[in-house]
């Protein structure tokens, strides 16, 4: 904008007031914009935390109620109609990105059959499909317990996990911290650093965060696979 004064071809520029009124004006937008961000991300690690613990109430649930574990469930077939048997072996084998018709698949996806069946999830689950969903950032959401590598671990956790796949490195931090100890090699909530989407996870510990990880920016715009024990 310019003011132009009475003397014909003469004219001046911002005034200081006129200035500082723009800068402040682009400092609330810029402040508004970064909180906006702020809560979309945060929306997002709290959405990864609920699809975590909804796997790990649905399973206990699912125990509580027919004294088994959901996906190796030996008589899911006598509980209802379509269900598929899984071994019994109290394990769930299979990897939690595993999907195929139920009546071909692993224990890892019959367990989205039998808590779907039996009410405490959420999707479809009949004689011929039941797939894991998608978590919060777009990943896939499953279960595991009995994975390739020395002593069955998943990250150096034993017994059964539920994992999100796919997810950014800030939001798995994020979870991590929220549910845990902030760090990927250690406690009950640990990742992996993954080289491709909904990478299936391994025996070794990642390194994908912590305090002992030198932060780069390939760790930085890279996903991972974000597991917890149940």
């Amino acid at each position: 904008m310019w003011k132009y004064n009475k003397s014909p071809g003469q004219q001046s520029g911002f005034t200081l007031v006129e200035l500082a009124i723009v800068l402040v004006i682009i400092g609330l937008i810029l402040a508004a914009v970064l909180k906006g961000q702020e809560m979309i991300q945060n929306a997002k690690v709290k959405n990864v935390v609920n699809d975590l613990k909804s796997v790990s109430v649905a399973y206990y649930a699912y125990q509580d109620r027919y004294k088994a574990i959901p996906g190796d469930d030996a008589n899911a077939a006598n509980h209802f109609t379509g269900g598929v048997n899984g071994g019994g072996d109290g394990a769930i084998s299979g990897l939690y990105t595993a999907k195929a018709a139920p009546a071909a698949a692993t224990e890892s996806n019959n367990f989205w059959q039998h808590t779907r069946m039996a009410g405490f999830m959420t999707g479809i689950a009949t004689a011929t499909e039941a797939n894991p969903p998608t978590n919060a950032v777009g990943g896939l959401l499953g279960v595991q317990s009995q994975v390739t590598g020395a002593g069955n671990l998943t990250y150096g956790m034993t017994g059964p996990v539920v994992c999100a796949g796919s997810v950014p490195w800030k939001i798995a931090l994020a979870a991590d911290t929220l549910l845990d100890d902030g760090n990927s090699n250690t406690g009950t909530v640990r990742a992996g650093a993954a080289g491709a989407a909904n990478l299936d996870t391994v025996a070794a510990l990642s390194g994908a965060y912590g305090p002992t990880v030198a932060v780069t920016t390939t760790i930085e715009e890279g996903i991972h696979t974000l597991c917890m024990k149940i």
